[in-house]
């Protein structure tokens, strides 16, 4: 099960470490091992999230996601996003942002640095909006009861998440105000780009929701057309197709997928930097990293991990939620990146154990 569902990592690896050693010898082999580490231990919370989301759709669509969107994930996020970051941030043209990310790779990494605070801007509260969309609708199983019962009373607040965003966001920029005010206004504008980023990021998760909201009703409405034509089929003596969404539900939902999978690929290609700003080294070790990412995606649905260990996307959310934190607290102050994949890896792995307690209570009922 393990070979057959990490297949195309594997080849990946071999790939992209050969290419790596044929590139710029041994030391970008090395390089590219750990920015695949790198990416690895920084998106462990992404595969969770993905998996609730994949273990909804068939086999099919689930190697599409594997193949198709880890093109899309590799290409999309490692090597676009940060040409169209330095593009826009530079106003420089695309063209001439890839001839200086292959010829002046030092001159690449600062532009790419000078646009920190409008990526972690954006990227922070759009995680952060996830997170407090997550913690404010009441569950059923609750991992942190009693932080989560009150915080699910205060959900059913209207626009609870948006106020707390948006208080967040003019504090992180006022943050920046007051600093650059402190030294001579020389920063005087970070203020600006930071609001004006964070609001995109709002937007954008909006925008986002809103589709989440009619796919889920497209899919709903899929399902039930697959139960009524089951049970038409059980009524002549056939058996049904299954529960797996396929056709333009699936479909729906792949593109769903690939928006949200995206909004977590910022902490990967902003850590890059701290080790290479080198955008081949890049490609090649966050896109091994996220092979394995999406394998363990699919690894988790294919075992039922989180029909079974049922803290685990609690666990997601909150390394989500922190996530969020640290990007906005950078954009004034350096966190290191052990810290950040570090905080992701406790939370997801208390989540576990919790998990596997529960489970142990559960075939033990007398235990108290």
């Amino acid at each position: 099960m393990v070979l057959k569902t990490f297949r195309w990592a594997f080849l990946v690896t071999a790939l992209g470490l050969a290419a790596g050693g044929l590139y710029d010898g041994w030391a970008a082999l090395g390089i590219v091992a750990v920015l695949a580490v790198l990416e690895v231990s920084l998106s462990f919370d992404n595969a969770v999230i993905n998996a609730g989301i994949l273990k909804k759709m068939s086999a099919f669509w689930q190697t599409i996601f594997l193949t198709i969107g880890v093109l899309i994930a590799v290409f999309g996020m490692r090597l676009v996003f940060p040409v169209l970051i330095v593009s826009l941030t530079a106003k420089i043209g695309p063209v001439k942002a890839v001839e200086l990310a292959l010829n002046d790779k030092e001159r690449y990494q600062q532009l790419v640095t000078d646009a920190h605070p409008s990526i972690a801007a954006f990227g922070g509260i759009f995680l952060l909006m996830i997170f407090l969309n997550f913690v404010f609708e009441d569950r059923e199983i609750k991992w942190q009861a009693w932080l989560e019962r009150p915080l699910a009373k205060l959900g059913k607040v209207d626009m609870l998440a948006v106020c707390i965003a948006l208080i967040v966001l003019l504090i992180a920029a006022m943050t920046v105000a007051t600093h650059a005010h402190q030294h001579g206004g020389q920063h005087a504008d970070k203020a600006q780009t930071v609001l004006t980023a964070g609001l995109a990021g709002l937007i954008t998760y909006l925008i986002v929701g809103g589709l989440s909201s009619f796919f889920e009703n497209r899919l709903e409405a899929e399902e039930e057309r697959e139960e009524a034509e089951e049970r038409a089929e059980r009524a002549v003596g056939r058996n049904g197709s299954g529960a797996a969404l396929t056709g333009k539900a699936a479909f729906f939902m792949f593109l769903y997928l690939e928006v949200i999978d995206a909004s977590f690929s910022f902490d990967g290609v902003i850590g890059a930097f701290a080790i290479t700003n080198d955008i081949v080294l890049m490609v090649l070790g966050l896109g091994i990293g996220a092979m394995y990412v999406r394998s363990l995606t699919v690894y988790l649905v294919r075992q039922g991990t989180l029909d079974d260990y049922v803290y685990l996307e609690h666990g997601a959310h909150y390394a989500i939620g922190a996530l969020a934190v640290i990007l906005l607290v950078t954009i004034q102050y350096q966190v290191s990146e052990i810290i950040t994949g570090l905080v992701g890896v406790v939370l997801i792995g208390w989540s576990f154990w919790s998990s596997v307690r529960r489970n142990r209570r559960e075939d033990r009922p007398d235990t108290p």
